[in-house]
């Protein structure tokens, strides 16, 4: 039996504090999570990886020089190989070194991965296999269930459930008790298509929440970070409203609630900045203003 979820999100709190940035000397680690699921580091980017009888279902690979140390240690500590490569979205920074595993890998992905690794020149394996909403990996005797995310952080993002650890690994999308990156760029994310991403992964039965970077958490934490979100939105919708500048809504708006959280001293006035945008803009133009606090309730 694995360490608890209360001993998992203590232990992750120690690690290195998320910075979005790489450190001077590259920090890799490997962490037992439930069982034979196991959570690889490389210093703020974070994937897992289930060890079966059969071999390993990994996932993304972060980079070149991380995939060949952890294909390394894979052999040193289990005498596996991987299997299974699992994206969970095309971006450069989750996807890239996949190549590494050819020699034994299957690669799985949405079927938007192809075009936007094509697009936007990621060196990585292709995907052998890829699905539109649901799939289901079987692989000595343990099973992953993939699920499309819908547009929240890209357009072929997936949940990754491991119902016998009951974990979710879930990139880039949702964090736990830490905002989201800096501007909320527009390149990389949709809105307020992402609120319904987050309910449905709200939906789901789990008991750990494995983000891409961060601290460990549990299933509280999406709901908390939708809430986020949504206090996020309708702050900036209200100073809007009430004719102020992004300056000034800037300087105005604070949300208490979440000043405890990783990163909120360094980006929550670039939140602030995304949100509203987001709001404002979209990529041809038009006016978003068309979502009401909490449109997506609690149920």
């Amino acid at each position: 039996m694995g360490i608890s979820v209360k001993m998992l999100v203590a232990a992750a709190m120690l690690l290195v504090q998320v910075e979005f940035s790489l450190a001077e000397d590259d920090v890799r680690d490997i962490v037992q999570i439930e069982g034979d699921l196991y959570r690889f580091q490389h210093n703020a980017h974070f994937s897992v990886f289930l060890v079966t009888p059969d071999g390993v279902i990994s996932t993304d690979p972060i980079n070149a020089e991380t995939a060949r140390w952890l294909k390394a240690e894979l052999a040193e500590r289990f005498s596996q190989s991987v299997k299974y490569l699992i994206y969970s979205h095309h971006h450069e920074d989750h996807a890239s070194g996949g190549e590494v595993f050819a020699d034994t890998a299957t690669f799985v992905a949405h079927r938007n991965f192809r075009a936007g690794m094509i697009k936007e020149g990621v060196v990585t394996a292709p995907p052998d296999i890829t699905f539109d909403n649901e799939m289901t990996i079987t692989l000595g005797g343990k099973t992953v269930e993939l699920t499309y995310a819908g547009l929240s952080h890209s357009n072929d993002s997936i949940i990754m459930h491991f119902p016998e650890q009951r974990a979710v690994y879930a990139v880039d999308f949702v964090l736990a008790k830490a905002l989201p990156f800096q501007d909320l760029p527009l390149w990389a994310y949709f809105y307020p298509e992402w609120l319904v991403s987050l309910q449905e992964l709200e939906k789901m039965d789990f008991d750990i929440l494995l983000p891409g970077h961060d601290q460990i958490g549990t299933h509280k934490d999406v709901r908390g970070f939708r809430h986020y979100m949504e206090d996020l939105e309708s702050a900036v919708r209200e100073a809007m409203e009430a004719g102020q500048t992004l300056e000034q809504m800037q300087k105005s708006i604070r949300l208490e609630e979440y000043e405890n959280w990783a990163l909120y001293d360094a980006w929550f006035e670039l939140n602030i900045k995304g949100m509203h945008r987001q709001l404002t803009e979209r990529t041809d133009g038009t006016a978003k203003l068309t979502v009401n606090r909490r449109q997506f309730q609690d149920e």
